[in-house]
């Protein structure tokens, strides 16, 4: 069900939304405002949620593979986190640095403590936490995906 607001704004704030919209791809303003609003309401889940919540979060690292044993690192951490990385991902970015994709799951601090610890590892030239909503945080904000729910659960 959608329900229709109104928004007053300025014409240089609405000029640069249109502008940001357009370079983005989004075929209307409602599209690029829900996208915003759900932003917001995951980073606001995570800041103030219920700290024993369920979260997922991906993190990406870029380092030099021949970095004094960085990938053991890297590796020894995560098999001492093994409930919390759901999978992780291995890309050879070309023949010095690698790109190394990890989904992990559990709550706020755990996620967001792992995450940190592997980014601040000794060789790790770039690292990024990234926090996302859960199926059931998606749920609550926009009632079951395709007018329907379902018997098994989702990351």
């Amino acid at each position: 069900m959608l329900t229709r607001i109104g928004v007053s704004l300025e014409n240089a704030l609405l000029e640069q939304f249109d502008a940001l919209i357009e370079r983005r791809g989004y075929e209307n303003r409602s599209e690029a405002i829900r996208d915003l609003l759900r932003k917001e309401l995951v980073s606001d889940t995570w800041e103030g949620g219920d700290e024993g919540q369920e979260r997922v979060a991906s993190v990406l690292l870029v380092f030099e593979h021949d970095a004094s044993n960085l990938t053991q690192k890297l590796t020894h951490i995560q098999h001492g986190h093994h409930a919390h990385v759901v999978c992780s991902l291995h890309v050879h970015l070309d023949e010095r640095f690698c790109l190394e994709v990890l989904v992990l799951r559990g709550n706020a601090q755990q996620v967001l403590s792992l995450g940190e610890s592997l980014i601040a590892t000794k060789g790790v030239v770039w690292g990024k936490c990234l926090p996302a909503a859960t199926g059931e945080e998606l749920l609550r904000q926009e009632g079951p995906p395709h007018g329907h729910s379902h018997g098994h659960p989702h990351l």
